[in-house]
């Protein structure tokens, strides 16, 4: 479904915030490894910030940029559908986890660019380099095998 508002792109950042902060939640609980469970546990927690950020930047740019036209933002582009089996390894999690990140990057760092208002694209950029950060310090765990 085409994101063609600045109300449809701030509804489903923050759908899309709620949901990783459930997923990761759901990873943490699963990981063995305490560095692990201790950095999905830090994403979760961002990813709630994120959505609530979301809710407010909404809410504060109700005006009429609410239905502000916005092109080449398509919903399915971002989306990810990550199985959480109830026996995965700390490696599988922390795959799921790099593919959330790295989805959330690319939505953030895209919308930027688009987006009608400078604040919120402000934003935006601001939480792509965060997940730009996030990424990488994934990357760099050493899961025990």
């Amino acid at each position: 479904m085409p994101l063609t508002t600045f109300g449809a792109i701030m509804g489903f950042a923050a759908e899309m915030a709620g949901k990783a902060s459930e997923i990761y939640n759901i990873l943490a609980q699963k990981a063995r490894d305490s560095t692990l469970k201790g950095v999905l546990q830090v994403l979760s927690a961002e990813e709630k910030k994120n959505h609530a950020l979301m809710v407010q930047a909404r809410r504060e740019n109700v005006t009429e940029m609410i239905l502000e036209p916005v092109a080449g933002l398509h919903q399915e582009d971002y989306e990810v559908e990550l199985k959480v089996l109830d026996q995965m390894e700390d490696a599988d999690l922390l795959k799921g986890a790099l593919i959330l990140e790295e989805r959330g990057k690319k939505f953030f760092r895209d919308v930027s660019s688009k987006v009608p208002l400078p604040e919120v694209a402000r934003i935006f950029r601001k939480i792509a380099q965060k997940k730009e950060e996030n990424l990488t310090r994934l990357q760099s765990l050493r899961l025990k095998e």
